[in-house]
């Protein structure tokens, strides 16, 4: 059966775990601080700090941003649901702009005119690896004297205009994940990313119980959560880091793939990449023209012993937002008819070409029975 998704492990990072088995410390020791060290490096940023996951950095990204009760931030329902429960977590409301119709980020002029006196800040998503126009929303961030929080979860190694993500001159700050779909994995975990030396203390202290710069034990400063990032973790993240052009260059390899074998097939539309960007591949998700049904498509698949997602069921129009706030089917119709119509192929960077063919042949003849 072909998988939906693989990590990719190497001898590098078992003997890096291993190292960490042999030594004193599975938990805040070197292999940490090494892993948030070479991040930063990749990325430009002076600072990383380095979490349990890519929910756990946002949560105290936004708790250190001082977001709370009353305040609202504008963020993509074309997300999975954390980017918005993170905010609920701490009492703000997350306010849904709608999306562009091609890659699917943000629509700036959507998010501008989404902000009101009680907004504090811009959470944008990087949708599949693709960067968000952080270039305009930064300008509309500064205009409003707002925060930009760069959800990069799904999109490490992505560049825009010839800048990394989370560099600190795109966003106030950047969270990555490292899920074992990711681009790179540590099992769980995830890394906040600034260029803020006092925003990073304090990650640092609310990822460790709330614990000062000291590291005293039991003397806590401040309400903090348990978010550390475990040595066995980093130890892989650490092996990942330094595989990760070969890694970046297996997914491209397997998308462009992907995008030759299904260019001109009809009701399908291949992923887009905006000009300026280098897209670092999460998944691949392909357009289904609205006049075929998605879920026949999936079953026929399903039938063949081949995994599909139909990424992303909007965040609105979950249960719990819609008890919640209200919200109804026809407020963001991009983001919806986005909803309606992408589907993830299996993808990672272990797909053979054979494997990609019988995949692309199969929902060809899918789309032929189902249109």
């Amino acid at each position: 059966m072909i998988a939906m998704a693989r990590p990719d492990i190497g001898e590098l990072e078992i003997e890096l775990v291993n190292r960490v088995l042999r030594s004193d410390f599975l938990s805040m020791g070197q292999m940490t601080v090494e892993f948030e060290r070479d991040l930063a490096a990749y990325v430009g940023s002076p600072h990383a700090v380095a979490v349990s996951s890519g929910t756990a950095g946002l949560h105290t990204l936004v708790r250190a941003l001082g977001i709370g009760p009353g305040d609202e931030v504008v963020t993509s329902s074309f997300s999975f649901v954390a980017s918005s429960n993170v905010l609920l977590y701490e009492g703000a409301r997350p306010v849904f702009a709608d999306i562009e119709p091609e890659y699917l980020c943000l629509d700036p002029d959507a998010v501008e005119a989404a902000i009101t006196p009680r907004t504090r800040a811009i959470l944008t998503v990087d949708v599949f690896g693709h960067p968000c126009r952080l270039d305009r929303l930064g300008d509309i961030a500064r205009a409003h004297g707002l925060h930009l929080i760069d959800d990069a979860c799904e999109a490490l190694g992505a560049e825009l205009g010839g800048v990394r993500l989370g560099h600190p001159s795109l966003a106030t700050a950047a969270v990555f994940a490292f899920f074992p779909n990711k681009q790179i994995t540590t099992g769980e975990g995830g890394m906040v990313v600034t260029g803020d030396a006092c925003l990073a203390r304090l990650c640092r202290s609310l990822r460790n119980q709330g614990r000062g710069e000291g590291g005293e034990w039991l003397l806590h400063e401040r309400l903090g959560y348990n978010y550390r990032m475990d040595e066995l973790s980093a130890a892989v993240g650490v092996g990942q880091l330094r595989r990760i052009g070969e890694l970046l260059g297996k997914r491209d390899r397997v998308a462009e793939l992907y995008s030759r074998r299904l260019a001109g097939v009809g009701g399908v539309t291949v992923p887009p990449v905006a000009p300026g960007v280098r897209m670092s591949w999460f998944v691949y998700v392909v357009r289904l023209d609205p006049a075929i049904d998605r879920d026949a498509v999936r079953r026929h698949l399903a039938d063949r012993g081949i995994p599909t997602r139909p990424y992303f069921h909007p965040i609105h129009l979950q249960p719990f937002f819609r008890e919640r706030f209200g919200h109804r089917e026809g407020e963001l119709p991009v983001t919806e008819r986005a909803g309606r119509t992408c589907l993830a192929l299996p993808f990672h960077g272990r797909l053979t070409p054979e494997e990609v063919d019988t995949v692309t042949g199969v929902l060809e003849e899918a789309i032929a029975a189902c249109g």
